[in-house]
């Protein structure tokens, strides 16, 4: 007769798939209740927003914002900032349109162009970033500025149109029932989960953000760090652009316009800090979700978009407020420790 007592090793295995599982919502309890209540409030308004086709449209319209809040959590911890993400997907997307559309290249051609356009500006961001000591809003609010003038500058502010079903499929196609972007979306927070939780550059991120000084000691590039954190948010922009452009089937200057905004917001509401160092991958998934059930379900029950951006400026605002409370309990409680000892 077969021993129906577990296994040794088959505990271990259990502990190591459950624990980072059983972690994960322990550190994010707070925003996930909050998202489980928003979805209840919304469902009883308006019982549509429970729809499989309206929860995959949701997922959706997240990849956007999740593309950009993936790399800006890296940014943030770092204690910097990218406000050029959305004029970013503009150029990017309508470099890719202009090239297929204007010049008739290939479209694998057209999307390195547009991919390149993205990393060009993020390089540029990083650059300055990391060997000046100008400060990073400054920095990406004036790329932010030049990025959006050069995508009116070669549109001449109208949309560059491609109904090529090749490149449509990009942003618009399905897998069964699954929206294409929703499959980009899953393998880039993998990749972004392996780098900022198992990987030496991940480790390197917190440390810079954590104390940029303590890190140049131990041995830390900073400048590398600096630089790929934003060079990657350039990428992921550019990536974002050219998917977007797919979808709507053309590139649009006005693309992208308030994108950096949601992804700020995203980040935030996940548990990262704006003072750097403090942050996770996870955590912003849900930040991301939270905006994105927002919006879907201010737009279920007709809210006016005018005060949709009231309500997701007070979000924004409060998240940032429980963040510095948090931090102010945490050193008052070091120092109630050390006073103790």
């Amino acid at each position: 007769m077969q021993n129906s007592t577990q296994s040794p090793a088959g505990a271990r295995i259990l502990k190591s798939v459950s624990s980072p599982i059983v972690g994960y919502f322990k550190d994010n309890l707070g925003i996930i209740l909050g998202l489980l209540v928003m979805c209840i409030i919304i469902t009883i308004a308006n019982p549509v927003f429970i729809t499989q086709a309206n929860l995959l449209n949701v997922m959706r319209q997240i990849t956007t914002n999740l593309f950009l809040a993936l790399a800006m959590t890296m940014i943030i911890i770092l204690a910097g900032i990218d406000l050029s993400v959305g004029s970013n997907i503009a150029l990017s997307g309508v470099v890719t349109t202009i090239s297929i559309a204007i010049f008739g290249l290939p479209i694998p051609v057209a999307l390195i162009l547009g991919l390149l356009t993205g990393i060009l500006i993020g390089a540029v961001n990083g650059y300055f970033a990391a060997t000046t000591a100008i400060p990073p809003f400054i920095i990406t609010l004036s790329m932010m500025n030049v990025a959006r003038g050069v995508a009116f500058i070669i549109t001449e502010g109208a949309p560059v149109r491609v109904m090529d079903p090749t490149f449509n499929f990009i942003g618009a196609g399905f897998i069964g029932d699954i929206p294409i972007p929703v499959i980009y979306l899953l393998i880039f927070i993998f990749i972004c989960y392996f780098i900022m939780n198992k990987s030496k550059l991940g480790r390197h991120i917190y440390a810079v953000g954590g104390n940029p000084e303590a890190a140049r000691f131990a041995g830390i590039n900073v400048k590398k760090v600096k630089f790929f954190a934003y060079t990657f948010s350039g990428f992921m922009a550019g990536f974002a652009g050219v998917v977007l452009a797919s979808r709507m089937f053309s590139g649009q200057p006005t693309s992208g316009t308030g994108a950096e905004l949601d992804a700020i917001a995203a980040v935030v509401l996940g548990g990262t800090s704006m003072s750097g160092g403090i942050g996770k991958i996870g955590g912003t998934v849900i930040g991301a979700l939270i905006i994105g059930v927002l919006n879907n379900g201010l737009n279920l029950m007709g809210v006016s978009s005018f005060w949709q951006d009231v309500i997701k400026g007070v979000v924004i605002l409060a998240a940032v407020y429980a963040d510095v409370a948090k931090r102010k309990r945490a050193v008052a409680g070091k120092g109630k420790k050390a006073a103790a000892v």
